[in-house]
Formats: structure tokens, C-alpha cells, sequence
């Protein structure tokens, strides 16, 4: 019978490998190598071809090449540094071979008339193309061994791997081709029986684990390399599908860690839910009312809920959580919602104060400028069983903050935290047996085949309808140089008793970077608009003066707010219509619509002017394109996965710091319902296969193996 190699627990140490100690083991740790299947689990990141010989008539520009030819000079010239300057000649051509740190047994070395093989990047140099600091071989006429002859060459194309400060590519190369030899030899490891080798409907067959490293670390040629480059050789199409499989157990074990739990019984409370909803000043919209229903179906199971709320901006996500709190603080217990900024937490403050304090319940707030008797009147209400909401930003993690019995917990703009964030925030409510019920809100539309890959742990709502009499926000792109139509057009809307937003990116000017900071547009738009208030908003002023500011905003006392980025949520202000972002080529397209979201909030028509510095790149030329023909958020988080990867849109925060060796979710997105499909087939038929594939791909992940 075929068996296929695994390793169970990654447990066989680096040590094992000759020449391996100590010191090499602490620079391998530092990238997250810990054990030999680390080790196997380290993948290039590019590749160099050392398998064919290039004549030299055929070389070009910053080509990466391997070739061949007599030495017909070689002196030590001078200029601004001393370098070794060889000439090399083969049938078609010439080249030079520089080496600005050289010794003279090396000179003496490669003398005319010796043959060498030479690897390195072809470049410019004053007398034609050169190869600076190549490696080499002397393959004729003294064959003597160098210490710098370490070119051998190669029958594959040759792995280059991220590396770490004192661990040199060669070094890294010949520690994993010994960790395949050890591999190979060693017999004794834990293997799968074919009957449990995963079988992925559309893929093909495969049972040699480790030939499908082999094939990534070692590709025979470029037709392979372009073929893993693409994702579609079968070999590396294996490993894609193990690790969005161990992905998605890793995260479902995190849910049934949690659900293991009883969660706070919420009553049965309709009329109460009516008349809070009827205190409202505008209709809830059927797509609020149908996630509504999800939330209060969740809420009065004995198992924890979890479950992500996601919408676009504007929808009334906020307003839902709100009913969840409702539900809660008529039980008898106690909620929390953790938001990424202060800002946002303090808005969100003000609105469930509004909607809660004449309920008679309290609405209290915890950030890390809240003052030390604020704090403890804080503390002492949540430790005092009172029915209660706080919200705060990260300070609801301090050690000192504990909850008598928190029955919700709510993350705002999840994609600002991480996993790991949000199951520690859940024990911090665990109460005798029982942990709070979860809901996750983002306001930055996610693609579903990430959500289905980084939420699998959720149950999944969309908000998918707007407010009525919402218009959408009519955008356009001007050049910097019409900045002063664009101030005009500024004064024409605030001289109509109508709002504006100015954002910029910086706080403090820099001459590194071409765009207006804060401060300096503040006064710039203050000197130019006498007849208008202007006011200032940016993260390093005082939460009490940044407060102050926003609230004359809204109260209509300030006309135009000049900001950065730190509106970018939570702010809502109806009779703002007009929104200018300065540089938008510098911010993502999540973020450019985030930001956009602040205007459209009333029945005025908006309008968003995206004032950008020529000349903008293509990249930058198709992102701003797209905030100017849609204001659809998940559309615009399409193109955001298509344009950047899942990487660059979720960040390292939003998958907890679960970074994906293999998989490329925008690329691989079509294996997740065969994954979701084996994965309930491993579960039912096959559990044990689940720990080790978990240990296989994540290892360095304990948040998750060891939930």
C-alpha cells in the first residue's frame, strides 16, 4: 500500500542537522523556523536560473545569468573606489567581472588565459555590461578551489529564500536540501493511509507530500516556475488546498472552544425590542430588521453567539448592535463594545447614551485617556453587577478591567483587530461556566471568498440595503493644480449653509513626502476663507479639545473641518455635502471609501473630490478610477483583492496574525467549498487527521493550535 509522509507535531529539532547549533538555531527561529518541517515549510520567494549557459552576445540588462569564458585581462584599476577589473571572452562576446573587495591571492588567481563559469545580475557599468561580485568556478587551466568559488552547477532552478540578518542564502539552501535528505531517509514518522489522503474534487491525485516541497523548492525549469507562479502546478495546488484546510479547522477549533461554553440566557423581550425601535426618528430598513432577527435568534441559544455583521458604510450596522445591547440590558447583564480609535469610541458613546440613558441604563466609557476617577467609577460599576454597556478601544483588555457578567461582546471595524484580539476580549466575560455571545461589525466590505476563509469561525449577516433618501455620492478626480478651484468650490458650499471635510494624510509636514499636512492646510484654507470657520482635527490633540471641535462640527459652528484620516469612521453628520481628500493615490481603496461614507448622510446630494498629485502611476490611475464609478463598497473590495492581494487588504492584523505560506485567497479562492466539503468529511470520518494538519501549517501560530 502507498503511505504518504507527514509529520505529526513538527518535533524533530533543527539540531538534527550537521553543523546546526545553538547560534544558527536563534537565526532560524527569527523567521519562524522552529523544527525540520519548519524548515520544509520555508518557501522561496523567487528563483534564479543556474541551469543553462548564456553566451554572452546575448546577455541583457539586470538579466540574472550563468556563463562562460577565458579571462583576457585582469588589474586593479582606481577611481573612486579600488575594484578588481576582469575581462571575460567567449566566442560572442565580452563582459567585465568587478570585485570591490578582493585579495590579492584572488588577483593572483584569475590570471589570463584561465576558463571560468560565472553566476550573477548583469548591469551597466563605464566600460559595458558587468557582473559585479559574481560567483564563480575555475573550470580550466589551474582548476585550483577558491574560497570564493562557491558557484556549483545547478540541474534546477536555483530557490531564493527570505533570510535574516548573519544567515546567508547558501548557508539557508544547504540547511533545507539537508533537511529533504533527512526526510527522505528517515522511515519512522507517522504516515496517512491512502483511504485518508485528501482528494479535493478538480484536482489531481497526490500521495508524496514531500515531492510537492521538493517541486516548490526546487523547480526543474521555468515552464514549473511559471506554472507555480500562476498556481496551477498540481504539485503546489496540494499544499494550497492542506493549508486553507488547516486554516479553516484552525478556526473552526476556536469556535468549538467557544460554543463548548453556555452562554447568558437573554428573555424573551418583543415589546420591549417595539418600543425601543419606535423611539427612533426614521423606519429600520428590512435588511436591518432581517439581521435583526439572525442576532435575536442567536442571542436566545444556551451556545455562545458568533457572528459577523457586515455592511456598507451608512448602513445602519450600528444601529443593529444597538438593538443587541437592548435585548441584553433587559436580561440584567452587562455588554461591551470595543472600537479601534478613541474617536470612534467616544462617537459611538454619544449615540447609545442618547438611545439608552433615558432607558435608565448606563452608557459608560473606558480609552486610555480616560482619568483616573473616571476609571474607577468605570470599574466599580462593571464589577458591581449593574446593567450596564461600556465602550472603549484596547483599555477593555487592561488587566485591571473585570465584568460581573458580561453577556455581549461587540468588535467594531474587526478588521482593525486581530483573532487572537477578539477571543481574548471573550474571556475576559467568562463567569462561571459561561462566556459572552460575539458580534463582529465591519463597515469595509470584504470579497466573500476572504470572508469565507478568515470568518469561518462566524456565522455570516449582510446589511445589503440602504437608508431611504440616500443619494450616492457623486465623485471626481481634480489635479492638485486647480487647488484653487477646489477652494472656491469649498467657499460656495459653506456660503450655502452646508458642511465640508478636508482630509489630509499627514499631521506635521515632511519633505519627504508631496502632500499638504494638516496643519498647514488648516491655516492655508483659514487665511483664504475669512468669512468661514474653519476647525482642525488629527489624532495627537487632547481627546477633550478634539471633542470639542467635532461637536461644534455637528452642531453647525464649524462650517469646513480640516482632518486626517482619523474621521474615517464614526463620524456622521447629515448636513456635511461635500468632501475633499488630498493625495488619494496614497491611501487604499478601503480607506478612500471609508472616508467617502462621511458624506451622502442627508438628502443633499454629495460630492467627494479626490485631489491627486501628477503624474500618477497605473496602478494608482485604475484604483482612483474605480472610486469614481461606483460607490458600491463590495464592488470597490473586489477590485481592492484584485489590484492588491488579500494581504495588502485585510492587513496582518485582520487574519490574527495567521499568515498564509501557500495560499493566495484572491488566486485560490475557488478550492473554499471543496475545502468546506472535506472538511466535514475529516470530521465525521477522520478527526485525527485534523490536529496535524492544524500542526503542520501553523505551528507557529499557538493562539490557534492550542485554542
Amino acid at each position: 500500500m502507498n503511505r504518504k509522509s507527514v509529520f505529526s507535531h513538527g518535533d524533530i529539532p533543527l539540531t538534527v542537522i550537521k553543523g546546526v547549533g545553538p547560534q544558527l538555531v536563534g537565526k532560524l527561529e527569527k523567521l519562524g523556523i522552529h523544527s525540520l518541517q519548519g524548515l520544509l515549510l520555508h518557501f522561496p520567494f523567487r528563483y534564479q536560473d543556474r541551469t543553462r549557459i548564456t553566451p554572452l552576445s546575448q546577455l541583457q540588462l539586470h538579466q540574472e545569468a550563468v556563463i562562460e569564458g577565458e579571462i583576457k585581462a585582469c588589474d586593479i584599476v582606481f577611481g573612486k573606489r579600488r575594484s578588481l577589473l576582469c575581462r571575460l571572452q567567449d566566442k560572442t562576446g565580452v563582459i567585465s567581472l568587478r570585485f570591490f573587495h578582493f585579495s590579492m591571492a584572488q588577483k593572483n588567481q584569475l590570471q589570463p588565459g584561465v576558463q571560468l563559469r560565472c553566476f550573477g545580475e548583469v548591469r551597466r557599468g563605464r566600460q559595458g555590461l558587468e557582473l559585479y561580485h559574481p560567483e564563480y568556478t575555475i573550470i580550466g587551466r589551474g582548476e585550483a578551489s577558491s574560497p570564493e568559488s562557491n558557484y556549483q552547477p545547478e540541474s534546477t532552478l536555483t530557490p531564493v529564500y527570505p533570510v535574516t540578518e548573519g544567515l546567508q542564502q547558501n548557508r539557508l539552501r544547504k540547511i533545507i536540501n539537508q533537511a529533504f535528505d533527512y526526510i527522505k531517509k528517515d522511515k519512522s514518522r507517522e504516515v496517512f493511509p491512502d483511504h485518508l489522503l485528501l482528494k479535493p474534487r478538480g484536482m489531481s491525485a497526490v500521495d508524496d507530500w514531500v515531492a510537492c516541497l521538493d517541486a516548490i523548492h526546487h523547480p526543474p525549469d521555468l515552464e514549473h516556475m511559471n506554472a507555480i507562479r500562476e498556481g496551477t502546478h498540481p504539485l503546489q495546488q496540494h499544499l494550497v488546498f492542506e493549508e486553507l484546510l488547516a486554516h479553516h479547522f484552525a478556526l473552526l477549533k476556536a469556535r468549538k472552544k467557544i460554543q463548548r461554553h453556555d452562554a447568558f440566557f437573554v428573555h424573551e423581550q418583543e415589546n420591549e425590542t417595539k418600543s425601543f425601535i419606535h423611539t427612533l426618528p426614521f423606519r429600520l430598513t428590512a435588511a436591518q430588521r432581517r439581521v435583526n432577527e439572525e442576532i435575536y435568534a442567536d442571542l436566545k441559544k444556551n451556545t455562545p453567539m458568533l457572528r459577523l455583521v457586515q455592511g456598507d458604510v451608512g448602513c445602519g450596522k450600528t444601529l443593529v448592535a444597538a438593538m443587541a445591547v437592548e435585548k441584553i440590558l433587559q436580561s440584567g447583564f452587562q455588554a461591551a463594545l470595543m472600537a479601534p480609535t478613541e474617536l470612534l469610541a467616544e462617537q459611538h458613546y454619544l449615540n447609545f447614551s442618547q438611545w439608552f440613558d433615558q432607558s435608565g441604563f448606563s452608557c459608560l466609557l473606558l480609552t486610555g485617556s480616560t482619568s483616573a476617577s473616571a476609571r474607577k467609577q468605570v470599574l466599580e460599576a462593571l464589577a458591581n453587577r449593574q446593567a450596564c454597556i461600556v465602550i472603549g478601544t484596547h483599555a477593555l483588555f487592561q488587566e485591571g478591567v473585570k465584568f460581573a457578567q458580561l453577556a455581549l461582546v461587540i468588535i467594531d471595524e474587526q478588521h482593525r483587530f486581530g483573532v487572537h484580539q477578539r477571543l481574548l476580549l471573550n474571556q475576559k466575560g467568562e463567569h462561571q461556566g459561561k462566556v459572552p455571545h460575539q458580534l463582529v461589525m465591519t463597515a469595509t466590505p470584504i470579497p466573500r471568498t476572504l470572508a469565507m476563509s478568515v470568518y469561518a469561525d462566524l456565522d455570516y449577516s449582510v446589511i445589503d440595503e440602504m437608508p431611504d433618501g440616500r443619494k450616492p455620492v457623486n465623485t471626481l478626480l481634480i489635479e492638485k493644480h486647480r487647488r484653487q478651484e477646489v477652494i472656491e468650490r469649498v467657499a460656495a458650499v459653506c456660503s450655502d449653509h452646508r458642511q465640508v471635510y478636508w482630509v489630509c494624510t499627514l499631521i506635521e509636514a515632511s519633505e519627504n513626502l508631496q502632500c499638504q499636512a494638516a496643519e498647514n492646510t488648516y491655516r492655508e484654507l483659514s487665511d483664504n476663507l475669512k468669512a468661514i470657520r474653519v476647525g482642525l482635527v488629527h489624532g495627537r490633540m487632547k481627546t477633550a479639545e478634539k471633542n470639542s471641535v467635532m461637536e461644534d462640527f455637528k452642531n453647525g459652528k464649524i462650517h469646513l473641518l480640516v482632518a486626517t484620516t482619523v474621521i474615517e469612521v464614526g463620524v456622521d453628520v447629515a448636513n456635511a455635502s461635500l468632501m475633499v481628500i488630498e493625495n488619494p493615490e496614497r491611501l487604499g481603496l478601503a480607506q478612500l471609501h471609508q472616508l467617502r461614507g462621511r458624506v451622502g448622510r442627508g438628502s443633499e446630494q454629495s460630492h467627494c473630490i479626490l485631489l491627486y498629485e501628477n503624474p500618477l502611476s497605473e496602478y494608482s490611475k485604475a484604483r482612483l478610477s474605480i472610486m469614481r464609478e461606483t460607490c458600491d463598497g463590495f464592488r470597490i473590495a473586489e477590485e481592492d483583492l484584485r489590484l492588491r492581494g488579500p494581504g495588502e487588504v485585510l492587513g496582518t492584523r485582520q487574519t490574527g496574525e495567521i499568515r498564509f505560506r501557500m495560499a493566495d485567497l484572491q488566486r485560490d479562492g475557488w478550492m473554499l467549498n471543496e475545502v468546506k466539503r472535506l472538511a466535514v468529511k475529516y470530521e465525521e470520518r477522520h478527526p485525527e487527521v485534523i490536529p496535524l494538519l492544524i500542526d503542520r501549517w501553523l505551528s507557529g501560530s499557538e493562539k490557534f493550535v492550542n485554542a
